[in-house]
Order: structure tokens, then C-alpha cells, then sequence
């Protein structure tokens, strides 16, 4: 098995960075079977990330498309480091720009600082997603890229472009506000 990251596929089928940068190089030569593939293992868990900051279903679609878009029309001309980190950083990127772009949102230190209210109370939605929607933004993100990403804390202080200790910090208070939250706390 090659070293670094795991992807697991919807289909079980599994897909390292390595093959990913494969993929990335095959898409340069307008391979679209590549593109799928990528678009496959990705999809769900950038979506997922995605949603997290936009809050917005339909633009979280729209944000989705418009990563995978840019994706096929430029993809990386030379080798990328982290193949996973650096879609998943144009994702949370472009997920920002979107969220900042509403008029409440107009600046980075407000959007940054988001705290999320319990939504709408579906049926289907479990206890821990509105516990989630709790947490402020960076947290969400934080918690999100671990758990739904696979990121290692490291990696998501390099994507959030933040020191590793305030990652681990936001975690650990993410974290304890959830068990909070879950164990009967108020939200």
C-alpha cells in the first residue's frame, strides 16, 4: 500500500494521494474517467465541509461545482504536496468568499466568528448536528475536516492557515462544548 492518505469511495474502491496525483496529472491531459473518479471519492465529504460554512444547501452545491469546474478547466501543472488538502482548502476557500459576499457577512473577523444556531428541527437530523451548528465557524471547520475530511490536526492548521496549537485548542474546546451540549447541557 502506498504512504500517505486513504480515500475511501462510495463504491469501497481506494484511492491514496499518490494515485490522486496521478489523477491530477492524468487530468491535465483531459482524462475525463480521472476527473470522475476524483469527482466520486470526493464529493460527499467536501460537500459535507462545505455545508458547514454556508449553511446552505443549494449554494453548497453550487460551491461543490464551481471546485470541481475549476478543477477540470486548470488542474495542477505541477506536483501538489497534500493532493487532498489543497481541494479541500479551494473548497473551504471558496466557501468563505460565498459566505462573506452576503451583506452580513461583509468582512473576514464576522464571518470568522459565526456562531451557529440549531436549524430548522427535522425529524431525520440527529441530536450532534445541531449541537454542531453550535459551534462557531472555525470550530465547525476544525471538527469537520477531522472527522468528515480525515485531516490530521497538523494538515488543518496548514489548510486553515493556522498555528497548529490554536487548532488543537479550538478541537479541544469544540469538543468540550459538544459533550456539553449532548449530555444535557443547553445549547
Amino acid at each position: 500500500m502506498h504512504s500517505g492518505f486513504v480515500i475511501v469511495s462510495e463504491r469501497g474502491n481506494y484511492m491514496d494521494s499518490e494515485t490522486l496525483q496521478l489523477k491530477f496529472m492524468a487530468l491535465q491531459n483531459g482524462d475525463i474517467v480521472a476527473f470522475e473518479e476524483i469527482y466520486t471519492h470526493l464529493k460527499v465529504p467536501m460537500y459535507t465541509i462545505i455545508l458547514r460554512i454556508t449553511r446552505d444547501w443549494s449554494l453548497s452545491e453550487d460551491i461543490l461545482q464551481e471546485v470541481f469546474l475549476k478543477l477540470y478547466q486548470s488542474p495542477p501543472t505541477s506536483p501538489i504536496r497534500n493532493p487532498r488538502a489543497y481541494l479541500f482548502q479551494m473548497a473551504r476557500n471558496l466557501a468563505i468568499d460565498n459566505v462573506r459576499k452576503l451583506p452580513q457577512y461583509a468582512d473576514l473577523e464576522s464571518v470568522e466568528n459565526i456562531v451557529y444556531s440549531p436549524a430548522y428541527d427535522f425529524s431525520t437530523k440527529m441530536d450532534i448536528e445541531d449541537a454542531i451548528k453550535t459551534l462557531t465557524l472555525q470550530e465547525n471547520q476544525i471538527v469537520s475536516l477531522h472527522i468528515n475530511g480525515g485531516f490530521k490536526f497538523r494538515e488543518i492548521a496548514e489548510i486553515m492557515d493556522m498555528p497548529l496549537g490554536t487548532v488543537l485548542w479550538k478541537n479541544r474546546k469544540a469538543m468540550k462544548h459538544l459533550r456539553s451540549i449532548l449530555s444535557g447541557g443547553a445549547i
